[in-house]
């Protein structure tokens, strides 16, 4: 499923009319019909409930004016609030308005004292609230009718549906400027939209449903839209079946460099990672001091000391050279898990993958040896795949983290052009960007994923994805089986999963790809 900005939207829309035929008021009943449907499903049901439904004065108010209707002909007693201005509907929004007119519902203006005090009590006897003040066009700050709405609708604490996108939230980013409804479902109307999934908006979108409301399939799957959602079916295409024959050296062959003095961990889990999500041969190089500790910690990985002269780090023309010499076989190596951040060490990481001739994944650590260096990353001999948590992307542009949630996939895509990157920036929503600007976002995930190690995890399993399949969709499979894996620890766990919950539970989330039909 393709993801939208609002103009995306905004030129489908108008593509539905000119090209297609249909006229707006058809899309606005049928979103209208939808919100409805849901609104009622959220809490058991409309017959004999109290609707309490806000319309703004633009087109998302008209989906209000409709989905007020359609509860009231399922059986509910309806409360609406109007924050617009009438003579300003569009032609759809004003016959919706004018058919509630017909059905004698009365519209409620936000002008006097009285008016506040009767949607104060509306609000304090409502089953639900539909949230249909403001669209995809908000940005900036709210007016304050509008912040004293959403003020009142947060402070009652009924259930909210929001139609398309919960008032104050941006659509192009998740940002919110000031205040913005905190819905527990939103209604996506024909595409999910950037800003339901990262930032703050995601948080205020509550649960997500996308309904494409009779918009014709060929505009909602264009291929001007350059985002997507990974879902298991997308996952699933791209990952072949395995053959029959195959063995170990054909399933991939991996290399690792990782580890550090203290940082042994994400060494291990990387390492794991990648065997359990099918890599058939999996060596990891750690510096000599450490090689005694992960030798007897693995047992499936082939453990290898690089020449460390007893520090504990990788650095020195020696170690390069090993390196580089254990790469020469290799389908792909990882680099960065638990590496540190001396400055031997992080000139050993940039020379390293100026030298390396097979596929880089970059995590961590290594990621941060280019802090300051981001022409050397540039000017690397291949595309290698980063995958920094959105602390280590924004230390690497030079931002701050604020800066970079902002506008997080504007950012990210400039950065993965600008330094010829795959990007796979670690929040709330992973996002995995391509240099061509291609975005996917994971459908998968949970807030238990927020645990040291978890990165470690999902660094391991791209990485080990090499050579099972096309090696640049390996990020997208990655990212989706690592964060099913998590969300079938969660189910366990809940906010007490650790890495190797997520790590044990690889296999399942791979077999369950393996199984879907596509």
């Amino acid at each position: 499923m393709n993801v939208s900005f609002a103009e995306d939207m905004r030129r489908i829309d108008e593509s539905v009319v000119k090209d297609y035929g249909l006229p707006a008021i058809a899309l606005m009943e049928n979103a209208g019909r939808r919100t409805a449907e849901e609104a009622a499903a959220m809490i058991g049901g409309a017959e004999d409930k109290t609707f309490t439904v806000f319309a703004g004065g633009g087109n998302n108010g008209g989906d209000a004016f409709a989905a007020a209707r359609h509860l009231m002909n399922m059986g509910a007693r309806v409360k609406l609030f109007f924050t617009g201005e009438e003579e300003r509907l569009s032609e759809a929004a004003r016959a919706m308005h004018d058919a509630l007119r017909a059905m004698g519902v009365e519209i409620r203006p936000l002008v006097s004292d009285r008016d506040w005090d009767r949607l104060r009590v509306s609000l304090r006897f409502t089953d639900a609230v539909v949230d249909g003040i403001l669209g995809t066009g908000t940005h900036g700050e709210l007016r304050k009718p509008v912040l004293r709405v959403i003020e009142e609708i947060n402070a009652a604490g009924r259930p909210v549906m929001a139609i398309d996108i919960p008032s104050g939230v941006e659509a192009d980013t998740g940002r919110i400027g000031s205040l913005a409804v905190r819905a527990d479902r939103t209604l996506a109307l024909g595409l999910p939209k950037v800003g339901h999934l990262l930032g703050a908006g995601a948080n205020a979108a509550g649960q997500l449903l996308v309904d494409d409301i009779g918009i014709p399939r060929a505009l909602l799957e264009g291929e001007a839209l350059r985002q997507s959602l990974i879902t298991r079916e997308a996952a699933a295409k791209l990952l072949p079946a395995r053959a029959r024959d195959v063995h170990k050296g054909s399933c991939g062959r991996i290399l690792m460099l990782a580890g550090s003095l203290g940082m042994t961990g994400a060494a291990a889990l990387a390492a794991e990672a990648a065997l359990r999500i099918g890599a058939g041969l999996v060596t990891l190089a750690v510096p000599e001091r450490l090689y005694p500790v992960l030798a007897a910690k693995l047992t499936e990985v082939m453990v290898v000391p690089i020449p460390d002269a007893g520090t504990g780090y990788f650095g020195g023309m020696k170690a390069l050279e090993a390196a580089l010499s254990l790469a020469q076989n290799m389908d792909t190596v990882l680099i960065g898990p638990g590496l540190g951040r001396k400055a031997e060490t992080s000139e050993f990481v940039r020379l390293f993958a100026a030298d390396v001739k097979v596929p880089l994944v970059m995590d961590a650590d290594a990621i941060a040896a280019f802090q300051g260096h981001l022409d050397a990353l540039r000017d690397l001999p291949q595309v290698p795949i980063l995958t920094p948590h959105l602390g280590e992307f924004a230390a690497l542009l030079g931002k701050t983290v604020d800066a970079v949630e902002d506008d997080l996939l504007g950012v990210v895509r400039e950065a993965a052009r600008a330094y010829q990157a795959v990007f796979v920036v670690k929040s709330a929503c992973t996002v995995v960007v391509y240099p061509d600007g291609d975005a996917f976002f994971t459908t998968c995930g949970n807030a238990g994923m927020a645990t040291a190690g978890a990165g470690d995890v999902l660094a391991g399993t791209i990485a080990g994805l090499m050579r099972q399949m096309e090696s640049g969709m390996t990020p997208i499979v990655g990212v989706y089986a690592h964060g099913r894996a998590g969300d079938l620890a969660y189910e366990y766990n809940g906010n007490g999963l650790v890495a190797g919950d997520i790590l044990e539970l690889l296999p399942r989330a791979l077999k369950e790809l393996t199984n879907t039909t596509v």
